[in-house]
This record gives structure tokens, C-alpha cells and sequence, in this order.
């Protein structure tokens, strides 16, 4: 039986472009600020938590969606270590953006931002859980869990479609620039001197600049994306300690810790549940 402390991750190989996040007893669920690639849609199951969304701070309660745009800084937390539950369901973007392309909902294959950051409404979040208790369901075979996801999300972005937020303002291509480095260099050391060389900008004004047009500090925003590089090898099935190094940390301890400090569960909970989900799907099936 599964732990309602730990949490369970679930995907399927046939549909990489979906993986689905369930938590029951969130007490011990705490994440730093941190953003995914992928666009991500939460249903918060019971009890309250603090949404905190770029620049805005939402309490939601059970029966409440929440909607993360990708790349957008968030995160989501206990109130008074209260109980609580969610759902999380991460959508690959290029998936999503060519099933709004497809519904006549984007005039171009060109990811748009959706302005919507909570959903307060019944019918829509007892969908997104029957869809989820299908995505979960061993019993449920392939076809059905793709239909559910295509015919929920299609729905929903119908009815979000209306909702599309303000193009956010480019950043200058000196920041750019740095941005583009770190990612090229996470698995190695950086120095501030060389992001300073880089931009033209002094340290402190670097710092400043950098984090009003990506949500992050340098650092942070390096360390966000070794994250991300880690959890796509862990989906791989790479070894946790050959990840570590790969992803520019200087020890396995060291990614365990930055990696459940930023994502509420260890690299073994999450690559021990994928695994266990691939296997429960290749047998049962």
C-alpha cells in the first residue's frame, strides 16, 4: 500500500507527453520556487495551500484548479501544516500547443500564455479527476486514457480560450545571452565574473536585471535547470549518481537535497515510481 506522505508519480510510456502527480497528506510537501517546461494544471483533493505565482500569492482550497504556464516561477505549500492533497498533471507544451493549433485555438503552432491562474469551478475539477483516477486506473486500458486527457484538456482550453495573458517583455539579448549560457554550462561551474563578462553589467545590477525578466537570480535560475536536466534523465532511467555529476552537482547527496527542495521528493521516489508504473503497464498490458 502506498505511503500518503511519499508521492506518487505515474507515467506511461506510450503517452511521454503526459505524467501525472498525486500526493495524499502534502504536510511535508514544501517547494521552493521553481518553473517546469511543461504546462501544468493541479487539482488541489483536500484540505488548503498557498499558491504563489510570480508575483501573486492565492490561497486555494480542495475542489479548487490551479494553472502553471511553463517556465513561470510557482509554488505551492501548506498552510499551518495542515493536511492537504493535490493532483498534478504536467502536459509537454509542444503536445498541448499543437492540440489548440489543431481546435482552431491558436492561429499559428506558437505557445501562448494562459492568464488564467485558478479555476473555482465544480464541473471542471470533477473532470480533471476522473481523468486523473483513469490515468491511474490499472485497469484502464490505452486508448481510453488517451481519450480522457485529448477530451479534458481540449475542453478546457475552449473554455480558456478567451484568457490568454500579456506577451511578457523579452529580455535584452545581453541577459539572454546568459541565460543561454548557463544552460549550455550547467554541468560545470560559473562564475559571476564570467556572466558579468558576459552581459556587459555590473554584479549587482546583473543580479537585478536578470531576475525582474526571468523570475530567477543567475544562480537560482542554474540551478532550476540542472533540476530539469536531472529529472529528464531520471525519466530515462539514468543511474542516480552518474545524474548527479551529468547535471552539474558536485555530489549525490548534494542533487538529493537540491532536488527535493525544489521538487518535494527525492530522486528515488520519483524515478522508482515511473519505473514502477512502466513495469505495472508492460505487464498488465
Amino acid at each position: 500500500m502506498n505511503d500518503p506522505s511519499k508521492p506518487l508519480f505515474w507515467r506511461d510510456s506510450r503517452m511521454p507527453y503526459v505524467e501525472l502527480r498525486r500526493v495524499m497528506d502534502g504536510r511535508e510537501v514544501c517547494y521552493a520556487p521553481h518553473s517546469h517546461t511543461q504546462w501544468s494544471i493541479g487539482a488541489i483533493t483536500a484540505g488548503q495551500s498557498t499558491f504563489l505565482y510570480r508575483g501573486d500569492q492565492f490561497k486555494v482550497s480542495a475542489g479548487d484548479l490551479v494553472i502553471v504556464n511553463p517556465n513561470w516561477v510557482h509554488a505551492c505549500n501548506p498552510i499551518d501544516n495542515q493536511p492537504w492533497g493535490y493532483l498534478m498533471l504536467y502536459i509537454d507544451t509542444d503536445w498541448l500547443t499543437n492540440l489548440r493549433h489543431e481546435a482552431a485555438l491558436l492561429d499559428t503552432p506558437v505557445w501562448q500564455d494562459i492568464s488564467t491562474a485558478t479555476l473555482h469551478d465544480h464541473e471542471w475539477y470533477v473532470g480533471y479527476c476522473r481523468m486523473a483516477e483513469c490515468l491511474l486506473g490499472a485497469d484502464r486500458d490505452l486508448l481510453e486514457k488517451q481519450t480522457a486527457v485529448v477530451e479534458y484538456l481540449t475542453a478546457l482550453m475552449h473554455e480558456l480560450s478567451g484568457q490568454v495573458a500579456e506577451p511578457q517583455q523579452e529580455a535584452p539579448d545581453n541577459l539572454q545571452a546568459v541565460a543561454d549560457y548557463l544552460k549550455a554550462h550547467a554541468s560545470v561551474e560559473v562564475s559571476l565574473d564570467t556572466l558579468c563578462e558576459q552581459s556587459g553589467y555590473s554584479p549587482g545590477h546583473l543580479i537585478r536585471s536578470f531576475k525582474h525578466h526571468f523570475g530567477f537570480t543567475p544562480h537560482a535560475y542554474l540551478i532550476n535547470y540542472r533540476i530539469q536536466y536531472g529529472q529528464q534523465e531520471l525519466k530515462r532511467g539514468r543511474p542516480i549518481a552518474e545524474t548527479a555529476v551529468n547535471s552539474g552537482f558536485a555530489d549525490q547527496p548534494h542533487f538529493q537535497r537540491t532536488f527535493k527542495k525544489l521538487l518535494a521528493a527525492t530522486p528515488k521516489q520519483y524515478q522508482r515510481s515511473l519505473l514502477n508504473q512502466q513495469i505495472d503497464t508492460a505487464g498488465g498490458k
